[in-house]
């Protein structure tokens, strides 16, 4: 495929086509006139759509189209969004209009650039005529019956493995699912004993030719692809709810630029759950539900939780070089060095002995001098929290004030830097480790899975 568009420089970005037949999903998309970038997702020994799901899984189908145009859409940035198939309703105009303003916060904040008044997804009702005459609502959709199992996403950290456990707990129907080739994850998926489905997504070459032409890139809300992607799979294969693995604290602003907030995790937070969820009850089918069971829970509750699941320790791992498209991955399964390691280090040792934490991550992290810069962030202490999903900076502040008061720890040289450095800056009344291990009443978790919360907390 020869690409000659400068992306840049283009006016307009079309999502041109989706289809799907025996299993692969088509999804294409075009800046101005140019060549089509396609992507392919493949479903595995998928069966035949049932007749009474095929206008769910048509709109589950056109979901995904528009949901994984983000990943070419940030390439160009373009004032002009073209759709093939027609102007949208509200509801999902607005989802979308949402998705790429706050998905791609980051993105635009790192590259310098405001995506404010630039994105807006053609609607029903925004022309004349005729358009104007069908309203902007989509029809009601009604229930499906779609059998009660539960797709849960792993991602071959903690949080998904403590969800899984917690369904298991309450006897729940449930399939391990990821995305992508990862042997790390599909360990972990192995380990939990549960059925397994593992869904391939290929990205457009043309995407790669893109970014050495000199196309805008950056980080892309890909929770939000995936879970469209797991929409389409829970109505081909029969499921009734997916459940994700995301904490209140995902909910959390990375920072405030501009009068914007910026949050690595948008994707992840309870705002697009409700937005997707909501969705999916009006448009798709008003049994199928999508919710984070871990949502009620900060990452310090959830990592107590997984300080009990030790049959894991061998397989998980939360270090984000294991899951990157290009360049080198650690040799074991944790590096050491990036604000996920870091996280997943401090948030554990309040649970765990210390000799169990060690032998986990193969050293101590917090007794080495040259990682205090990674971990003053962690704390926003003279820097703002990581571009990556970690916990908030209070609860770091927790963790790392709980660990200063063990004589265990006290002399590791980052512990003992807290000790003299910052804390006589902090108000030690707001340190307390027990408010975070409290869960909070807000979530969208289904009726039928809500009796997991309590094997959680």
């Amino acid at each position: 495929m020869t690409i000659t568009v400068q992306p840049r420089l283009t006016r307009v970005f079309r999502f041109t086509r989706a289809s799907y037949a025996d299993g692969v999903a088509e999804l294409a998309y075009a800046f101005d006139e140019g060549e089509e970038l396609v992507e392919t997702i493949r479903f595995p020994q998928a069966p035949a759509v049932p007749t009474e799901r095929r206008a769910a899984f048509d709109a589950a189908l056109k979901l995904l189209h528009l949901v994984a145009g983000v990943s070419y859409y940030k390439a160009g940035v373009p004032p002009k969004i073209e759709l093939a198939d027609g102007p949208l309703d509200d509801g999902t105009a607005e989802l979308l209009d949402q998705l790429y303003l706050h998905g791609l916060a980051e993105f635009a904040y790192r590259n310098g650039l405001d995506l404010r008044g630039r994105i807006a997804f053609p609607r029903l009702g925004a022309g004349t005529g005729t358009e104007r005459s069908r309203g902007g609502s989509a029809p009601a959709v009604g229930t499906l019956d779609l059998p009660k199992r539960t797709l849960v996403p792993i991602g071959g950290g903690k949080d998904s493995l403590v969800a899984v456990e917690a369904i298991k707990a309450i006897s729940g129907e449930a399939t391990a699912v990821w995305v992508g080739n990862s042997a790390l994850i599909a360990a972990c998926a192995e380990r939990t004993g549960l059925p397994m489905l593992n869904i391939q997504r290929e990205l457009a070459p043309g995407l790669f030719e893109l970014n050495r032409l000199g196309a805008w890139n950056g980080h892309i809300p890909v929770t939000a692809v995936n879970s469209a992607i797991l929409v389409v799979a829970a109505i081909l294969y029969g499921y009734d709810s997916i459940t994700f693995a995301n904490e209140r604290s995902a909910s959390a602003a990375t920072l405030e630029y501009d009068g914007q907030q910026v949050n690595h995790q948008w994707s992840k937070s309870l705002a697009f759950e409700t937005l997707l969820g909501d969705w999916l009850h009006s448009h798709v089918a008003a049994d199928l539900d999508y919710c984070s069971l871990l949502r009620p829970y900060s990452e310090l509750a959830i990592t107590r939780a997984f300080a009990k699941l030790t049959p894991y320790f061998d397989v998980f791992s939360s270090c984000n070089r294991n899951f990157k498209l290009l360049g080198p991955k650690p040799v074991d399964r944790w590096c050491g060095q990036c604000p996920k390691c870091h996280f997943v280090f401090l948030a554990l040792a309040p649970f765990l002995p210390k000799p169990r934490l060690l032998g986990i991550f193969g050293r101590n992290l917090l007794d080495d001098e040259n990682q205090a810069a990674g971990f003053d962030a962690l704390l926003e202490y003279q820097d703002h929290k990581p571009f990556e999903c970690v916990g908030e900076g209070a609860e770091a502040r927790a963790a790392m004030y709980a660990l200063s008061q063990r004589p265990e720890w006290q002399e590791d040289a980052l512990v003992e830097r807290f000790r003299s450095e910052i804390l006589p800056q902090l108000d030690a009344t707001q340190l307390a480790l027990e408010p975070w291990l409290q869960p909070s009443p807000e979530h969208r978790v289904p009726a039928r899975l809500q009796p997991a919360l309590a094997a959680i907390g």
